[in-house]
């Protein structure tokens, strides 16, 4: 049985063939099979490591979440870029890095503001310069903290309004947080008449404050005097409440004034305010005017 050689058509078909398994159909396989395996490990691999060193670290909630969505990302930026490079397709790599590249620096310039908020809201989750629930002081606003995202911090007001604020606000500027610590001085300044005892006046103040059960015995309350003004002589009372929140502190510090201001009346001590004597004359003589005058005459 003799075999008959293979015509030139039959030769050229073999030959394509060959050449689309060589050019397309390994490579198309090569890539498929490595961005699976690189995502897969950096899926089984990657994040659980980085999730365990946030949580070992004690970093906060908001500051995981954000983490590991980036490491999703980068772990598909990953994969992408290893499949093309075992794939053969290197010059896809190089031109799509020089495109990704020219879009990133005109998103860049085009949301520098935005893209600053962002950071700044990375730093706020990690550094905790507030925490949701603290009350905070900056210089357009105060109110209590509800939400702080990555853009933006939201805050609610004492009169129950929200405020949105960009997070470049408050990370680039002094944010007073009265609530950050267990223990919270207030000061409040009681005026007496420039007759009455300093001293006495002094004790009967330290009494109502020992009195009041949310004072703290430690530190103890103290007064000094800090101003002689026209009308007045100033008695600054410092006082220390634990576990501070605004409604407490306003609270006790209200209290504490009214107790003092019905102790001082009890006591015949005065607390005078500012008064003004007007003093003058008005000269009523009545002149005649020039065109008056004249008709008169």
């Amino acid at each position: 049985m003799s075999v008959l050689p293979a015509t030139p058509l039959q030769a050229s078909n073999v030959f394509n063939t060959a050449s689309l398994i060589n050019n397309y159909a390994i490579p198309a396989a090569l890539f498929v099979v490595s961005l699976i395996v690189v995502y897969l490990l950096g899926q089984m691999v990657l994040l659980p490591v980085v999730s365990r060193v946030l949580e070992r670290q004690g970093h906060d909630p908001a500051v995981q979440s954000l983490a590991k969505n980036v490491t999703g990302a980068l772990v598909w930026v990953l994969a992408i870029a290893v499949a093309f490079t075992v794939a053969g397709f290197g010059s896809v790599i190089a031109a799509f890095s020089v495109f990704a590249g020219a879009i990133v620096l005109a998103i860049g310039f085009a949301a520098q503001e935005l893209l600053g908020n962002f950071v700044a809201g990375i730093f706020i989750l990690k550094d905790k310069p507030f925490t949701i629930g603290d009350w905070i002081e900056w210089s357009d606003g105060e109110g209590r903290v509800e939400e702080i995202d990555l853009r933006v911090t939201r805050v609610r007001t004492f009169d129950n309004e929200r405020i949105t604020v960009p997070n470049g606000d408050l990370a680039n500027n002094a944010v007073k947080n009265p609530v950050a610590y267990e223990k919270l001085r207030q000061k409040f300044v009681f005026g007496i008449g420039y007759d009455d005892d300093i001293d006495h006046a002094k004790e009967v103040i330290l009494d109502e404050a020992r009195q009041h059960d949310e004072i703290l015995a430690d530190p103890a309350p103290d007064i000094r005097v800090t101003e002689l003004a026209d009308s007045y002589v100033g008695l600054q009372t410092r006082f220390w409440i634990d576990n501070p929140a605004r409604s407490n502190f306003t609270r006790i510090r209200s209290e504490l004034v009214q107790a003092v201001k019905e102790r001082l009346d009890a006591e015949a001590i005065d607390m005078p305010y500012p008064h003004r004597t007007l003093e003058g004359s008005l000269d009523l003589t009545e002149t005649q005017r020039p065109s008056e005058q004249a008709i008169s005459e």
